[in-house]
């Protein structure tokens, strides 16, 4: 679909000067060439004016993408919907309004995504509809007060049915995109424990509940752990990104789902739990 563009404004530290606009954009924003943003700041798209950079985007066909979800769950507060793979959850790497973000707010405007999936990771997605309900149930993700559970393919054969993964998670560099989430030493700190459901052709069925939620987490520990999400094209045994392709985080391959929360309710009647039914590949027998 061709979108209808979008502007994007940044304020950028008082020490860039006009003349070191070209050196800021190509170094901080590297899915773009240095001539890239010479013709964008020549013909007028990329402006700085002061300390004010303003990037005006014309439009563009984006990737097609599958844009229905469903609803899981509507009150005064809350909405909890189901994100289908392959449906980014916000805007970017090429996407717009083939996004979930745009989607749901065409059904409700109001509403402002408390967390996000990977691309391909399909499942529960829980939305905020006013300003009240996004500060308390942010400050309970904070402070891990919200329950999360997936399901997930992964490799190989664990020595135990039951383990826990607690690598620290932070910025590695990407050749592609200056860095990406991996097992680092100077990371943040990070638990998943994981059940083995089932074993299937050298790979097993995963419920993954996580304590902390860094990006790609659970892909990450299950590669840390030496058992990779099937057909993970990103991430190795090791929880470090493949250096020998020229792979993604948002490549398409694996199985994964958000199939739950537990929170308490932001208007204060209680826990509420929210379920997503996995795909039937993620389904225990």
């Amino acid at each position: 679909m061709r979108n209808q563009g979008y502007v994007y404004h940044e304020t950028l530290p008082g020490s860039i000067r006009g003349d070191q606009l070209l050196d800021y954009l190509t170094e901080k924003y590297l899915h773009s060439t240095r001539d890239d943003w010479r013709e964008r700041i020549r013909n007028g798209q990329v402006r700085l004016e002061g300390d004010r950079l303003t990037w005006r985007r014309p439009p563009w066909d984006e990737p097609e993408a599958p844009r229905t979800f469903g609803v899981l769950h509507k009150d005064e507060e809350l909405l909890a919907v189901a994100k289908p793979a392959g449906l980014p959850t916000l805007p970017g790497g090429g996407f717009l309004e083939n996004s979930l973000l745009y989607a749901v707010r065409e059904f409700d405007p109001s509403a402002s995504p408390l967390h996000r999936l990977g691309r391909w990771t399909s499942g529960l997605v829980l939305f905020a509809r006013n300003r009240s309900a996004m500060a308390k149930v942010s400050e309970a993700w904070r402070r891990s007060k919200v329950r999360k559970v997936y399901r997930g393919l992964a490799e190989g054969v664990p020595a135990k049915d039951r383990f826990e993964i607690d690598a620290t998670i932070g910025p590695v560099p990407h050749p592609l995109l200056g860095t990406v989430h991996a097992v680092s030493p100077e990371g943040k700190p990070s638990r998943s424990r994981v059940t083995v459901l089932a074993q299937r052709d050298g790979c097993f069925l995963a419920e993954v509940e996580i304590e902390t939620g860094r990006p790609h987490q659970i892909r990450i520990h299950l590669a840390a752990a030496g058992h990779p999400l099937c057909g993970d094209p990103l991430y190795q045994a090791g929880g470090l990104p493949a250096t020998d392709s020229a792979a993604l985080p948002g490549d398409p391959g694996y199985r994964l789902h958000a199939m739950m929360l537990e929170l308490d309710h932001p208007a204060g009647t209680g826990p509420l739990r929210l379920y997503c039914r996995p795909p039937c590949e993620l389904e225990s027998s």
